[in-house]
């Protein structure tokens, strides 16, 4: 028998620990919850000791799993190292870049120069990987982010993109010929929830009272963008996408404190790939999202 672990057993011993359950672990890893358990019990069998504690709230490592799980992140580090430069050698444009951002820009600014893009570069498969949360590109999560910021990483190369600029919105019929102006504090309002991390508007909601006034709070931009057309309340959303809606109407004039940058960003080991230097001259280009911002 032979027990020595490979790759694969310490890859799973890093999916449970970062996970801290099986079910999670298994669904992160796109397995299944039996699957899992048998493979994390096929390596304590390898090895002859517990690597987990098996508790109601979860599995907690135990001081041999710690060991194992520490060697993993050692691993890990350095095989996703060793892809990025062996990655950087690429002299192709071709093959798969993947583009992390959030759900917001992607349905009011990117989708349509996704389109062109194809035109450009077809030999190009772009991956575009959603979600309000900050990627790691350094572990490989995506190839290029295109997020808001108020500073990146420093351990991330790029550039800035333009300006997002929020205003206070609601649903048009809800807010025209009404008579007597009614008081935002006095309106029922649509918020980011707690999970949502948006640390400004978070911060401008408590200071201005609104955040009392939420009657919905949502984890996206879009959701809130959703409820505001809905007429559940009205919430600070991007220019970019709240302008262009014709079923949504300013209540006020941009507010600089929630202006944020747009930031284009990647790997340093990674900006001299052929495909992923194609996907950053693209969406470089001369003003070619800034307009898509006013």
């Amino acid at each position: 028998m032979n027990n020595m672990l490979d790759w694969n057993d310490y890859k799973v011993a890093l999916q449970i620990a970062e996970a801290g359950s099986l079910s999670k672990a298994a669904q992160m890893a796109g397995s299944s919850h039996p699957t899992m358990f048998r493979r994390i019990n096929a390596v304590e069998a390898k090895l002859g000791v517990r690597l987990f504690d098996r508790l109601r709230t979860g599995y907690r490592p135990t001081a041999a799993g710690e060991e194992v799980v520490t060697v993993a992140r050692q691993i890990a580090e350095l095989t996703t190292e060793t892809e990025r430069r062996v990655g950087g050698r690429d002299l192709r444009p071709s093959g798969t870049v993947r583009v992390a951002t959030t759900d917001a820009l992607l349905f009011a600014v990117l989708t349509p120069m996704i389109a062109q893009f194809r035109q450009v570069e077809p030999e190009i498969t772009l991956e575009v990987v959603v979600s309000n949360e900050i990627s790691d590109l350094s572990l490989r999560e995506a190839d290029i982010a295109i997020r808001p910021a108020r500073a990146p990483e420093l351990h991330l190369v790029g550039r800035k993109l333009g300006v997002i600029r929020q205003a206070i919105y609601g649903k048009q019929s809800d807010h025209q010929d009404n008579g007597i102006q009614r008081e935002l504090s006095e309106m029922p309002w649509v918020g980011p929830n707690r999970s949502m991390p948006y640390p400004e508007l978070h911060a401008w909601m408590a200071k201005n009272g609104y955040d009392d006034r939420c009657v919905c709070r949502m984890n996206t931009l879009l959701g809130m963008h959703a409820a505001v057309r809905s007429g559940v309340g009205i919430a600070v959303l991007p220019t970019y996408l709240a302008e262009a809606d014709t079923e949504l109407v300013s209540l006020g004039a941009s507010m600089d404190e929630l202006s944020v940058d747009l930031w284009l960003l990647t790997h340093p080991d990674l900006r001299n790939t052929a495909r992923v230097r194609a996907v950053l001259d693209y969406f470089a280009g001369p003003d070619l999202i800034a307009t898509r911002l006013k």
